[in-house]
């Protein structure tokens, strides 16, 4: 485990994206002492700090993913021509047969190709939350967790005991939040619903779930209930400003509104949706104008099957113009999701470049083929549509480097080894 945090010194940073009122630094220092940021100016004294040489990187915010299920790495490229409930079905026949220790290997590789690719903190969903919150303490990166409802696999009350025991094992960690994760609507009865939600409001937690991500569950919805999903959680009171929705793919315009009275954020996962063929539509330039609150996540590597946020901001922007016919999305708005709108969602002083803000920063080189030619004025554009995580050369979290390109190779081992574990416990099944 990370237990150190050494004085940070980055050097002469060609480009600083601080996030805040669109504001780019050029040629400044930026000190990193006790996990935040202590100073930004032209010239910083060194002392016994660690220096790192950013003429040549632009500087910007960690990026957050909002929803993943990181240790679904596992099942990349498992099962990915089938539309949602189909595929949930193929991933539950292996993941009955997961143990404690197979979900640490997933999520120590999940983590790897984040911390590589930007991702400083991810919003997660999975079995077995220990484990991950082992990989996630081991490898340096901020992880919200907890263990899942699901009614038609796990029992409710079992969830209940392993999921207060989360929260005070880890209610005051630097890294690790317990979250309350719920599945759906269509996995939980109402009794479930209301009993996280009781374990929400008792412990301000994030009430985490996926919602209106189909048509199937909309209609379903509407038969048994009357209403649709999202009105559903408002008549059972679970609507709040700490409730996280995911999906949203078949909201409708009152819902939205609800969402807005309710002060609740939202997830947008576009590839994930395209890939499941979920159908439907991401509101996002009318979630925008209420002001909600939007992140963006990656969904689990199993159905995008990269967890690159880089990859996810573009292709946020180009779903929307292509649904819209409109150009009124664009990378500032997909960046903004990606950092500072996300950290607003997890309630935590990141996002930004600010003095007193916590060191989750991320170092990008400028010097690349996709990033040519590079100026002030189109850095942010070509960020968001032409930059990937390959461009990522250094990765702070907490004012710790947890990666360093110069060990590329080295994690590239590691993750090696463990995938070969994993396919091992994949074969084994078959």
């Amino acid at each position: 485990m990370h237990t150190t945090k050494p004085r940070v010194l980055l050097r002469g940073c060609r480009f600083v994206v601080t996030m805040d009122d669109g504001r780019i630094l050029e040629k400044v220092d930026i000190l990193l002492e006790d996990g935040i940021i202590k100073e930004i100016a032209e010239r910083i004294d060194e002392k016994d700090d660690v220096v790192v040489n950013c003429s040549d990187y632009v500087v910007m915010p960690g990026l957050v993913n909002c929803h993943t299920h990181a240790a679904m790495v596992l099942l990349r490229g498992y099962y990915d021509d089938a539309e949602l409930h189909v595929w949930l079905n193929k991933m539950w026949e292996v993941e009955s047969r997961l143990t404690p220790d197979i979900v640490y290997l997933a999520s120590k590789l999940a983590i790897l190709e984040m911390i590589s690719t930007g991702t400083t903190a991810f919003v997660d969903m999975y079995f077995f939350p220990q484990a991950t919150a082992k990989a996630a303490m081991e490898m340096g990166i901020r992880a919200y967790l907890g263990p899942p409802f699901i009614d038609i696999i796990l029992d409710r009350k079992e969830v209940m005991k392993e999921l207060e025991s989360f929260i005070k094992q880890y209610e005051k960690h630097e890294l690790i939040r317990p979250i309350v994760n719920v599945h759906s609507i269509y996995t939980c009865d109402e009794e479930t619903l209301l009993a996280a939600g009781e374990l929400s409001n008792r412990y301000d937690l994030l009430y985490h779930i996926h919602i209106s991500e189909t048509r199937k569950e909309v209609f379903e919805c509407k038969k048994k209930h009357g209403v649709f999903p999202v009105e559903y959680l408002d008549r059972l009171g679970v609507l709040s400003e700490r409730t996280l929705l995911v999906h949203l793919g078949w909201v409708t315009s009152w819902e939205i509104e609800l969402i807005r009275e309710r002060k609740a954020k939202v997830v947008h996962c576009p590839t994930s949706n395209m890939k499941l063929a979920t159908a439907g539509f991401f509101p996002l330039k009318e979630m925008l104008a209420q002001g909600v609150a939007v992140g963006l996540g990656t969904d689990g590597p199993a159905s995008n099957n990269s967890l690159d946020m880089f990859r996810e901001m573009k292709t946020c922007v180009l779903l929307q113009r292509n649904n819209y016919w409109r150009t009124d999305v664009g990378a500032y708005d997909a960046l903004l999701m990606a950092t500072a709108e996300a950290s607003k969602i997890l309630g935590i002083r990141t996002g930004m470049i600010r003095r007193g803000h916590l060191a989750d920063l991320v170092l990008l080189n400028s010097k690349s083929l996709r990033m040519m030619p590079l100026r002030k004025d189109n850095l942010v554009s070509n960020m968001v549509y032409s930059a990937t995580g390959g461009n990522v050369v250094m990765t702070i979290v907490n004012g710790r480097i947890v990666y360093d390109r110069s060990r590329h190779e080295e994690l590239l081992e590691e993750a090696i080894r463990i995938s070969e574990r994993l396919n091992n416990f994949i074969a084994k099944g078959h």
